[in-house]
């Protein structure tokens, strides 16, 4: 994972995507490809799409699980702090020998790893998914595959295949699943793709490559390892992944080596797939990381990805921690434009999980135990521009006038009620312009009796009379029942 790696390739795909119908009932057609290997993007109507894609529209929330052979030295390097990127980049930062780096598998002994309560605190948290890690850059496989012996049940003390245990728990405590593989960045295995370091580090190597036991060809590595490890991935596990989150795309992954995968994809229909496989295909998903875009992405379904803690790997010395309130708004506000909020948590290599995590998600948790109803299975606001404003001073990438988000209140649409998410407690009364919908009555969600709100409705204009304070600290819903 890296932002800044992947802006730019981000505004690309949204570029491909935009040609393509990707959201929706009534969409049009998707328009005929030039992809060597048609997606099922490529070739399902609109209504099947829907179908597809239901269970990823409704769960507005996911769990993120970064854990691997970076989690054992946290952060540093031969007594150096290694901070210019997440913890999970440290073999590239620190540009570790192949050979060191695998060496570190014969330390990796997670005693304290518990799938109950991994999936568990998903569970608890209101995440109605969780993608874990299947293989990060780093190259070491957190299952037993039989495709390479650099895995947790082959190389380490450990010898347990947490990814079964984690499916199978899934399956008891019934949550979607999901898998994160790196296709194209494998630092350990011959010819799989390096990316240029990123920070402020002096970097020795002139190219990507910093041990002669990388070189190799891509294409190889691709069909050695990579593409036979999908292939584990998609059949050892029952019914799951029901969602596979690749990522930095490469030029090196050209449409026809990309089309390879698309092929294996096929073969299971009901999967969703995100943006970052390459080769130009746009997959299902746009997945901003470690921001939320002023406007989501319109007529896209999309997930906004994001940490804790400035880093996806457990750093022993990232406490540079975002309060609950900050990641309950961003899920709010995530949810108001029409996407999934992903948020991450990083295992330490004994197999816990920070107390600091937990401590959030299970605010989280909370919190949507009284409000879910105005997050989960909603669509986006019918307001666009009124929590927020156009600011002719600052002009976005295209030239015009940049969107700047409003602080005071988000809002989320039902079939027949609307949802405002209060920040800042307006005071006595609240008052909504634009609404389209005939307003039918008013209450608080967390009022247990739902006593209803004194509200005036003239034309598109609506005010409803408030209690004096505030139910919630971090956002009191305030439903508006309509009628469609």
């Amino acid at each position: 994972m890296k932002s800044k790696l992947y802006a730019g390739l981000a505004r690309t795909t949204v570029a491909i995507a935009a040609l393509v119908s990707m959201h929706g009932a009534g969409a049009d057609p998707a328009p005929a490809t030039t992809h060597p290997v048609p997606s099922i993007q490529d070739t399902e109507t609109p209504a099947a799409r829907d179908v597809r894609m239901k269970w990823f529209r409704e769960a507005r929330f996911g769990m993120f699980i970064h854990w691997g052979l970076y989690a054992i030295p946290a952060g540093s390097w031969k007594g150096e702090k290694i901070t210019d990127n997440g913890a999970e980049w440290i073999m590239n930062q620190a540009e570790i020998p192949v050979a060191d780096y695998k060496a570190l598998a014969k330390q990796f002994n997670p005693t304290k790893f518990s799938a109950r309560d991994m999936v568990g605190l998903a569970k608890e948290a209101g995440a109605k998914y969780i993608v874990f890690t299947a293989k990060h850059h780093e190259g070491f496989a957190m299952y037993d595959s039989k495709v390479d012996p650099f895995n947790i049940v082959a190389a380490t003390p450990f010898k347990r295949d947490v990814l079964k245990e984690l499916t199978e728990e899934a399956k008891r405590q019934d949550i979607k699943f999901g898998l994160y593989y790196s296709q194209v960045q494998d630092w350990t295995a011959p010819g799989g793709n390096e990316w240029p370091a990123i920070g402020n580090r002096p970097m020795k190597r002139r190219s990507s490559r910093w041990d002669p036991a990388q070189e190799g060809s891509f294409a190889d590595y691709l069909h050695h390892k990579a593409i036979p490890q999908l292939k584990e991935l998609l059949t050892q596990y029952g019914s799951y992944p029901d969602y596979l989150f690749f990522d930095t795309p490469a030029k090196e992954m050209t449409p026809e080596l990309a089309g390879e995968f698309v092929k294996i994809l096929n073969t299971h229909p009901k999967l969703i797939w995100d943006n970052r496989l390459g080769g130009g295909y746009p997959g299902d998903t746009e997945t901003p990381e470690e921001h939320i875009p002023n406007q989501g992405f319109p007529g896209r379904d999309w997930e906004a990805c994001m940490t804790m803690n400035d880093t996806w790997g457990y750093r022993a010395y990232a406490h540079n921690y975002k309060s609950s309130k900050e990641l309950i708004r961003n899920l709010i506000d995530i949810a108001s434009k029409g996407g999934n909020f992903l948020l991450n948590i990083g295992p330490k290599a004994d197999g816990s999980i920070p107390r600091e995590q937990v401590e959030r998600m299970r605010a989280i948790g909370q919190w949507l135990k009284i409000n879910g109803e105005s997050i989960y299975a909603t669509q986006a606001t019918l307001f666009g521009d009124e929590a927020g404003a156009y600011d002719s001073k600052q002009l976005d990438e295209h030239g015009k006038p940049k969107f700047i988000p409003g602080e005071k209140w988000r809002s989320t649409t039902a079939a027949n009620k609307v949802y405002i998410h209060l920040f800042q407690w307006p005071g006595k009364s609240f008052k909504l312009n634009h609404m389209k919908r005939q307003v039918t009555g008013a209450y608080l969600l967390a009022d247990k009796d739902r006593k209803p709100l004194k509200l005036m409705q003239s034309g598109e204009t609506v005010e409803v009379s408030l209690p004096a304070r505030a139910l919630d600290p971090v956002a009191t819903v305030l439903v508006l029942t309509t009628q469609p």
